[in-house]
């Protein structure tokens, strides 16, 4: 989750008690994070267990999770230089890190509970290595408990070089072009080496550290120089090509018979790259949709990171048990979609805003003390 944490802060509201965020983000983080939900549901569910009944009705590409990292890149700009740096990076932490503890610890727990023969039954070491996201670094060795969960250590690794790319020179100015052009452009480079080199060692260190969805966050980053006027439509262009090539690079598949490609997913990133430009630059869409389904809108998107953490694992659990009593393949697909929401509504109101709202008052009452003696001094 992707999801987009910086997006669900409480709401400031207007006299009129209507949000002033703009409904056409919520609008286009919703649908990123159901997509992601369809994809699981219907498609990646059957592939990973292809003893379950084939769905009625498949979407198999891979297109929400990657479209979040942009939006979470684009308004890590945003947001950035409303106080400090280091605020900046501890909000973000505090925003991401609790609620995916909290879900990682359910869903293993789950996963005990409600053990599913032949299914992957984790063990202490599986929780402890998975809070420690170690299958990041190394997923032949530490299995996934929610395969959703490769978007976290991206994001929180993405937030601390934002965090201290700001407090640079390089974080500003023609320099941040820079850097963004030789982040697009450098695993662009090595991707013949990725694809070729069987280097333990090497795939540890680039896949870890995510180097092929680098781009993402680029896109996200230039998205925002061009809507705020920053750089030129031309440069814009040229940079976000220079994404969708990454994308379509990471795209390929390494199989018995060769490379092959993923274009149906290629396509549907790279024209969700479109959409989140021309919303990041357009007006807002509040005119086209009625408060009353606006404000259904509103509610998803703000328990969305809750629902990307918690809906894959428990989901397919649910499905399995449903399977084999034989309920229908699309009501299956419905019962995930409502179980995840349910939990991931769960998981916003009992951990991610509350955590969220301690640690930010902590930190606020700690540098509040810092000051008062400092001018003491």
């Amino acid at each position: 989750m992707a999801g987009v944490p910086e997006m669900t802060a409480t709401r400031k509201t207007q006299a009129s008690g209507r949000s002033k965020r703009k409904i056409s983000w919520d609008v286009v983080r919703t649908s990123c994070v159901l997509l992601v939900m369809c994809y699981h549901s219907t498609f990646l569910s059957t592939y990973l267990h292809p003893e379950m009944t084939p769905r009625n009705v498949v979407f198999p590409y891979q297109v929400g999770a990657s479209l979040l990292l942009v939006i979470s890149a684009y308004f890590a700009c945003v947001t950035i230089g409303r106080g400090t740096a280091l605020r900046y990076w501890w909000g973000r932490m505090a925003r991401l890190f609790p609620p995916f503890v909290g879900a990682v610890v359910v869903i293993f727990a789950v996963m005990r509970w409600v053990a599913v023969e032949a299914w992957f039954y984790p063990s202490l070491n599986d929780l402890w290595w998975n809070l420690l996201m170690l299958w990041n670094w190394k997923p032949a060795d530490y299995w996934f408990i929610d395969g959703s969960h490769w978007t976290v250590p991206l994001q929180l690794m993405g937030f601390t070089a934002a965090a201290l790319l700001f407090r640079t020179r390089w974080g500003h100015g023609r320099r941040i072009i820079l850097v963004l052009w030789a982040a697009v452009l450098v695993p662009i480079a090595q991707w013949p080496v990725r694809v070729a080199d069987k280097s333990e060692l090497y795939r540890t260190i680039v896949d870890g550290i995510g180097v092929h969805r680098w781009h993402l966050f680029v896109a996200g980053v230039a998205i925002w120089l061009w809507s705020t006027r920053r750089i030129g439509l031309l440069h814009f262009a040229a940079m976000l090509a220079a994404c969708m090539l990454g994308q379509a690079l990471h795209n390929y598949t390494e199989t018995p018979e060769g490379l092959i490609a993923d274009w149906g997913s290629t396509v549907a990133v790279c024209i969700g790259m479109v959409v989140v430009a021309l919303t990041a630059f357009g007006p807002d869409w509040n005119r086209i949709f009625p408060e009353w389904l606006a404000g259904r809108i509103r509610w998803f998107a703000g328990i969305s990171y809750g629902v990307f953490l918690v809906h894959q694992t428990i989901g397919y659990i649910v499905m399995k048990k449903l399977d084999e009593i034989g309920v229908d393949p699309l009501l299956q697909t419905a019962a995930m979609l409502v179980t995840g929401t349910a939990l991931g509504w769960t998981l916003t109101h009992a951990v991610e805003r509350p955590t969220h709202k301690f640690l930010m008052r902590a930190y606020d009452g700690l540098a509040t003390r810092r000051r008062t003696r400092s001018s003491e001094v």
